[in-house]
């Protein structure tokens, strides 16, 4: 513990000021660095070497900064107590309702099933290579490397594999038009 807080002594003020630099705010800065020194307090022990501490610490300070921005924009806020000036004085502000209505998520379940069902008559792999595109979002090289195929080959499968699944979903074409 005497050589982890002796770590921190010697990188909090880096950490801290590189972590300022990313936000521009120093209470953010602030929880970004204790939230890094926590990952690297239960990561200690996978630390190899192989570059410099400093440089890895610079790593989880970036990783802390990125997923406090995805969590900030999950999250994002607004006061309702903010009134816009009109002509006639001030208006409330009116929250829409962006949430789905009972029809939209009916359709976008029909839609789900659907496809679903016309995956599962699909062969093995033309459903493999819709999935590793459409669903997990890799690339055609990482499919070809994924699968041990030629780049070529991918295309013309993944592309054959798109047109049985139009295929199979031929019948269901009122839940894709719109």
């Amino acid at each position: 513990m005497q050589a982890f807080n002796a770590l921190v002594r010697k990188y909090e003020d880096r950490a801290y000021k590189y972590a300022y630099r990313l936000v521009r705010s120093q209470d953010e800065a602030s929880d970004i660095v204790a939230d890094a020194f926590v990952r690297v307090h239960a990561a200690l022990h996978n630390f190899r070497g192989q570059s410099a501490f400093g440089t890895w610490l610079y790593r989880i300070v970036t990783n802390c900064f990125l997923d406090a921005r995805k969590r900030e924009r999950r999250h994002q806020h607004q006061s309702l107590d903010i009134s816009n000036p009109g002509g006639e004085g001030e208006l409330e502000r009116q929250i829409e309702d962006t949430a789905e209505g009972p029809a939209e998520i009916a359709v976008k379940s029909a839609r789900e099933e659907a496809v679903q069902s016309a995956l599962g008559e699909m062969p093995e792999f033309q459903r493999a290579m819709l999935v590793m595109y459409h669903v997990e979002g890799l690339s055609y090289e990482e499919i070809a490397e994924a699968l041990d195929l030629p780049l070529g080959t991918v295309k013309s499968r993944l592309n054959r594999a798109r047109v049985a699944l139009r295929d199979q979903l031929s019948g269901h074409l009122e839940l894709f038009l719109e």
